[in-house]
């Protein structure tokens, strides 16, 4: 085992720290690290980053559990999941049942909370493996006791779901539930299974359920994580300074905390219990003295520059990617500097496309580069004197932002349709896609073939009574109607619905008869075929901050197709708030503009006209096109003058 020992990296700028780190982390093999950044974002993009370029299956983003600073009751199930993770892969590891090194990347306000120990947390996980013999009653005490809740379906951590032979859980420190059937009181097999769908996705022989790490232990039960740590772990600091300053104010802001709501003036919203910590004392937290005192028998490595007295140094060489501001000639001018310095230049980009936009603008220019495209992201380019080498970034390049990723347990989006019926109130109208318009009246228990099953118990007209099993929920939905429309309640068996459904399909048809005689005159029409894209298309795409979406991306296809060819255009591009739309106007009205034409975007009222103004404007502004704007009328006075007339 190596001595504590004190070590800087300095010189490091970009994402140059997760590469020094990468090598070596792999050149130690058999040190676990644990890298503490300044901020939980910094980390996240650390994360993100050390994840694309080494492909590490134990490495961890160790976030805070709290959902804000200024509430350290109120927990985030995805933190919870992620903290509870990590803790139950490195308490793996200190009883040697795991020879991999594990890798921790947090901050301060993480660090800040004590965790489990370790040998509570190995002693307190279920082992369920398939053909296995389980006690049911056992096991469901056991949850209750680990903070587990019952609900009909399990769609985030804490949730256990009994059906007959079906049992479902979601276990704190997994992204997705397991399902398990079961034969009598032996387990038939194990399931990963999809929260929204409720479908099986892949067969396991045997998984762990976690208990909720941060409610369900005592202030005596837990350490901090220096202390839970293995003695062969490397501590990879940011900015120590920085980290004692933040665990001093978190600290203080405890204290407020607890003076403002004592745990005897709390209470909690029963439907978040097991999101909620109520037993709370400052011996849950570290101070910055403790967080000193773990240093001591630590090997530190200090990477943000400053070297803390450290014994030994190594200084690199290295440099932030320039800001290019989207002018290709001073990116042209830099990277052929660069080569004919013989450096290695290489581009990183998540999105092949955005590579292959790169490509294309600099053949329109007639630059006659050379450069590696990495199909990968890191957060921030730099440069290697040393070993001359070039490493910048799409997103920088485009001054696009860029977005880390982080595992989330789950999503209130997520199962729609399971959500929609645990909303749904009995005396509810809900249409069936082969029986009509009925009435919900909530959800039944039913012995079928000897089975326990759940079913949707719909009420008809004459009080005829519908039950629909679980997994035909894809069948019926909420009624949709006008506003404060009573509809008309279908008699099981009658044709009247089956009825209005013809007559309905027979006035889709005759409708698209004449769109069909419409679209065919206009095919016969001909029409101005715009030119394929050139470097400035290229580059106003490219510049746009955000990922395009695989719908945006298709919808921009599909409309740059429809104008490069010589039939007249129409085509409708449907998309709720915020999914896009404007964006891929904005091309397909840049692209109308290169071809020498005109483009007018025509909306219903006054304000929106000018956020789409100022919209256009703030995309166009660096391209050779001008952007007006015309209001119809000067004056609401003018405007109902004009509509009285």
């Amino acid at each position: 085992m190596p001595k504590p020992s004190q070590t800087a990296l300095t010189g490091l700028f970009g994402s140059s720290a997760p590469f020094v780190f990468a090598a070596a982390a792999n050149h130690a093999s058999e040190m676990n690290h644990v890298i503490v950044l300044n901020e939980a974002e910094d980390a996240a993009y650390f994360h993100n980053t050390l994840e694309n370029i080494t492909g590490a299956l134990d490495l961890f983003y160790f976030p805070s559990s709290f959902k804000t600073r200024k509430n350290y009751r109120q927990l985030n199930a995805s933190h919870v999941m992620l903290r509870t993770e990590a803790l139950t892969k490195l308490a793996s590891r200190t009883e040697g049942r795991e020879i991999r090194k594990k890798i921790l990347v947090t901050y301060p306000e993480a660090l800040f909370e004590k965790v489990v120990v370790s040998k509570t947390l190995s002693e307190n996980i279920i082992h369920i493996k398939t053909s296995e013999t389980i006690d049911i009653g056992q096991l469901l005490l056991k949850l209750d006791e680990y903070g587990f809740v019952r609900s009909d379906f399990v769609y985030e951590p804490g949730q256990y779901a009994l059906r007959g032979g079906i049992f479902d859980i979601y276990s704190f420190g997994n992204e997705k539930p397991y399902r398990f059937e079961l034969f009598g009181n032996e387990v038939d097999s194990i399931r990963i299974i999809d929260p929204e769908t409720q479908l099986s996705e892949r067969k396991l022989l045997s998984v762990s359920i976690i208990p909720n790490v941060d409610t369900q232990f005592t202030s005596e039960e837990r350490v901090s994580l220096f202390d839970f740590l293995p003695a062969n772990t490397a501590i990879w600091l940011q900015d120590q300074e920085l980290c004692e300053e933040r665990l001093k104010d978190n600290v203080e802001e405890l204290n407020y905390f607890l003076e403002a709501y004592p745990t005897s003036q709390f209470s909690a919203n029963s439907d978040d219990d097991k999101l909620i910590k109520k037993d709370l004392s400052s011996n849950d937290f570290i101070d910055a003295e403790r967080f000193l005192k773990s240093m001591e028998s630590r090997s530190v490595l200090h990477f943000g520059g400053n070297d803390y007295g450290a014994k030994e140094e190594f200084e690199f060489n290295t440099k932030s990617q320039p800001a290019f501001n989207r002018q290709f000639e001073l990116l042209i001018k830099d990277l052929k500097e660069k080569e004919r310095k013989e450096y290695s230049v290489y581009i990183f980009s998540e999105n092949p496309k955005q590579l292959q936009r790169l490509q294309t603008i600099f053949d329109d220019l007639k630059a006659e580069l050379v450069f590696n495209p990495v199909s990968l992201s890191i957060h921030q380019g730099f440069i290697d004197d040393d070993l001359k080498v070039v490493c910048y970034t799409d997103h920088e390049i485009f001054q696009r932002y860029h977005k880390y990723k982080v595992k989330q347990a789950y999503n209130k989006n997520k199962a729609i349709t399971l959500r929609t019926l645990r909303e749904l109130q009995p005396g509810d109208y809900v249409t069936h896609i082969d029986h009509g318009v009925g009435v919900y009246s909530g959800l039944q228990k039913m012995d079928v073939n000897g089975k326990l099953q759940e079913a949707v118990r719909l009420i008809y007209k004459d009080k005829d009574v519908l039950y629909v099993n679980i997994n035909s929920l894809h069948k019926i939905a909420k009624y949709t109607g006008k506003d404060g429309s009573v509809p008309k309640v279908n008699k099981l068996g009658s044709d009247v619905w089956n009825r209005l459904k013809e007559k309905t399909k027979a006035k889709v048809k005759e409708i698209a008869f004449d769109l069909i005689k419409l679209y065919a005159k206009r095919k016969a029409q001909q029409g101005f075929a715009h030119t394929p894209d050139n470097y400035m298309q290229t580059e106003l795409e490219a510049s746009f901050i955000y990922e395009d979406t695989p719908d945006q991306s298709k919808a921009t296809a599909d409309v740059k197709k429809d104008m490069e060819s010589a039939s007249p255009m129409d085509r409708l591009v449907c998309g709720d708030v915020g999914f896009g739309k404007t964006e891929v106007a904005i091309r397909a009205a840049f692209k109308t503009c290169i071809d020498g034409k005109q483009a007018a975007v025509l909306v219903p009222t006054t304000i929106l006209a000018f956020q789409h103004y100022k919209t256009f404007s703030d995309r166009l502004k660096e391209f050779p096109v001008t952007v007006d704007f015309i209001n119809r009328f000067k004056t609401a006075k003018e405007k109902r003058k004009r509509l009285k007339n």
